[in-house]
C-alpha cells in the first residue's frame, strides 16, 4: 500500500500518518522528490482498512502494490537509486566498471592486474578470495590471505574492492575489509546470509541465480533491504537455459524489465554469462545500450594458466581496447565512465 501525500501536508500531518501505520503493526518507507511525497506501508496490510487513510485530509490517494517486493519496488521509490561507495557511486549517469581476476592467486598477479585495469579506467577492483566451485577438487581461493592481497592492491591503486562472501561467519571480516560485498548466484537465496547482510550498511552486489526469475531476484533484494540496508546493486549474470554453446544465457531483457519494476541499479556480468572471452566485448556493448548501470568484467594477465575461469577472462590489453570503445559508446548513451 502506498500513500501519496498532498503538497499541502505539513510535517505534523506526515508524522500522524506514520503513527497510524505503526499502530497497525506495519512500518513506513518514506520517499520525497521534487514533485512527490509518498509513504509506503511495509508489512501485512491485508487487515488494514484503507479508508482510515483515505479519510485523512493530508493523504491525496491510496495505491496498492500487487508485487510482493516493496522496498525494492519503483512505486515506493520513483527515482533511480545511486549506491555510494566511498567517493564513487553505482547508478545515475556514470557507467561503473568493475574489473579484475576471477580469483586472487598471488601478490604479483593481483597487483599487476589492479594497476592495469586502473590505468584503463576501471573504477573498482574485483577479485575472489573465497571461491564457490562446482567441484570440491577445484581451486577454492586463498581465503583470508586473498583478502589481504586485495587490500594491498587497493592501497597501491586506490580502487575499491568487490569480493564475494560465502558465509555468515565472514560478515565482520568483509564489512571491515571489502568495499562492496558480492553475493554470488549460488547464494542469491541464502536467506540467512541475506538477513545478516541487511544488518550492515555495506553496499551489496546481488547476483541473479542461474535459474531465478526477476521477481525472485527482487525478493532476495527485499530480504537485505527489509533489514535496513538499502545499498543494493543487482547483477544480471546469465541464466541457465537449454543452450550448451555458452556457459549461461545472458538475459539482456532483464535490464529494462528490472528498471521498470525497481529503482535499484543494475549491472551486467558478460564474463560469467558466456564463459567465453571473445564474447565479452559484444555483450558488454549490448548491455550498455540496454541501459545497464555498470559492468563487472574478468581480466587476467595469463588466462591460459589461470586457476579459475581463464576461458572467460580477457587480457589487460584487450580490456584497455574495450574501455576505449566503451567511453565512446557511453557518451552516445548519455553516460560517462
Amino acid at each position: 500500500m502506498i500513500l501519496v501525500m498532498k503538497n499541502t501536508a505539513s510535517q505534523e500531518d506526515v508524522n500522524q500518518v506514520k503513527k497510524m501505520i505503526r499502530e497497525k503493526g506495519c512500518t513506513e518507507h518514506e520517499s520525497i522528490g521534487l514533485n512527490y511525497h509518498i509513504i509506503g506501508v511495509v508489512g501485512d496490510t491485508s487487515e488494514i482498512d484503507e479508508g482510515i487513510f483515505q479519510r485523512n485530509d493530508a493523504v491525496d490517494k491510496v495505491l496498492h502494490v500487487q508485487e510482493p517486493y516493496k522496498k525494492s519496488n519503483r512505486m515506493f521509490h520513483p527515482e533511480n537509486t545511486e549506491v555510494k561507495v566511498g567517493n564513487q557511486s553505482i547508478g545515475g549517469k556514470k557507467l561503473s566498471i568493475i574489473a579484475g581476476p576471477c580469483s586472487v592467486e598471488s601478490e604479483d598477479q593481483i597487483l599487476s592486474i589492479a594497476k592495469s585495469v586502473k590505468e584503463s579506467g576501471a573504477g573498482f577492483l574485483r577479485g575472489g578470495a573465497f571461491k564457490p566451485r562446482t567441484s570440491p577438487y577445484s581451486f577454492q581461493g586463498l581465503e583470508l590471505d586473498g583478502l589481504e592481497l586485495l587490500k594491498k592492491a587497493k592501497a597501491k591503486t586506490g580502487l575499491p574492492i568487490v569480493s564475494e562472501i560465502m558465509s555468515t561467519d565472514l560478515i565482520e571480516e568483509f564489512v571491515e575489509n571489502v568495499d562492496v560485498i558480492q553475493v554470488g548466484a549460488r547464494n542469491m537465496q541464502n536467506f540467512d546470509l541475506l538477513k545478516e547482510l541487511g544488518k550492515t550498511n555495506k553496499p551489496i552486489l546481488l547476483k541473479r541465480g542461474m535459474s531465478a526469475t526477476i521477481e525472485e531476484l527482487l525478493m532476495s533484494a527485499e530480504y537485505i533491504m527489509s533489514g535496513g540496508n538499502e545499498n543494493v546493486i543487482l547483477c544480471e549474470r546469465g541464466i541457465r537455459t537449454f543452450e550448451k554453446y555458452t556457459r549461461n544465457t545472458l538475459d539482456l531483457s532483464a535490464i529494462p524489465a528490472i528498471k521498470k519494476l525497481s529503482h535499484l541499479p543494475v549491472i551486467v556480468d558478460p564474463s560469467h554469462s558466456t564463459g567465453l572471452w571473445w564474447m565479452v566485448e559484444p555483450l558488454t556493448k549490448a548491455a550498455v545500450v540496454a541501459g545497464a548501470d555498470g559492468l563487472i568484467i574478468e581480466v587476467h594477465n595469463d588466462p591460459k594458466n589461470a586457476l579459475c575461469d581463464g576461458n572467460q577472462s580477457v587480457k589487460p590489453d584487450r580490456f584497455n581496447n574495450l574501455m576505449d570503445k566503451l567511453k565512446v559508446l557511453a557518451q552516445i548513451e548519455g553516460r560517462e565512465i
